[in-house]
């Protein structure tokens, strides 16, 4: 069964038309999160070690473009949605408040967010929602569409030369990489936010109790 698998993947990987499906699912990633984009990089990588196709000098160009691509079209979706979010009454607040944090750290935010699945759309959207400068936004997703097509294409090019002989185990180690490294992430941020939430959660108290030692 494995080997029938392998086979499929080698005949996929060995065509020119790969290079348009890299393009195609990383650019779709960008605004339908729903597309597994990472691993299709990462096999690409696998097979680009060991079978030496696809060629892993345009694996990594061609992913960001495509990445760098999508997340536009997300910022762009993001940037008709604008107006709606400024004239709600529910949402304006929630819009003061993301046009600050990204005003303060709005690159920092696109290059990480671009590791952490979902969250690269709803940060092209939202920075498209408040209207961050497109030009800063070019800039810094090119810095996050590019790192990340070499972090994905390199994992499963080291994991394919890992395992030069049997290409599934080396897709199942860069697949095991990425996921542990996305499970750190998604691990630091529920940290941080929990931090977060009982920070203010003090200060809450203390403001209440000082209100009351006044009265």
């Amino acid at each position: 069964m494995s080997q029938a698998i392998l086979d499929l993947m080698h005949q996929v990987m060995t065509s020119p038309w790969v290079y348009v499906a890299l393009f195609a699912l990383a650019a779709l990633d960008g605004f339908f999160p729903v597309v597994p984009a990472e691993t299709s990089v990462i096999t690409a990588g696998v097979f680009a070690a060991s079978t030496g196709a696809p060629e892993l000098w345009l694996i990594i160009p061609v992913a960001a473009l495509g990445a760098f691509t999508g997340d536009h079209i997300s910022y762009f979706i993001g940037s008709k949605a604008g107006g709606r979010l400024r004239t709600r009454p529910r949402t304006r607040k929630v819009y003061a408040w993301a046009s600050q944090a990204l005003a303060e750290r709005g690159g920092l935010l696109l290059v990480v967010a671009r590791y952490i699945p979902g969250g690269r759309t709803a940060a092209t959207i939202t920075m498209g929602a408040v209207g961050y400068p497109r030009r800063s936004f070019a800039f810094f997703d090119a810095i996050a569409a590019g790192s990340w097509a070499v972090y994905s294409a390199l994992i499963g090019f080291f994991g394919g030369m890992a395992f030069e002989n049997d290409p599934i185990k080396g897709l199942l180690l860069g697949l095991g990489i990425a996921l542990s490294i996305t499970a750190v992430v998604e691990g630091v941020r529920w940290i941080r936010k929990r931090r977060k939430t009982q920070e203010d959660h003090r200060e809450l108290i203390g403001a209440t109790q000082g209100a009351e030692g006044d009265s």
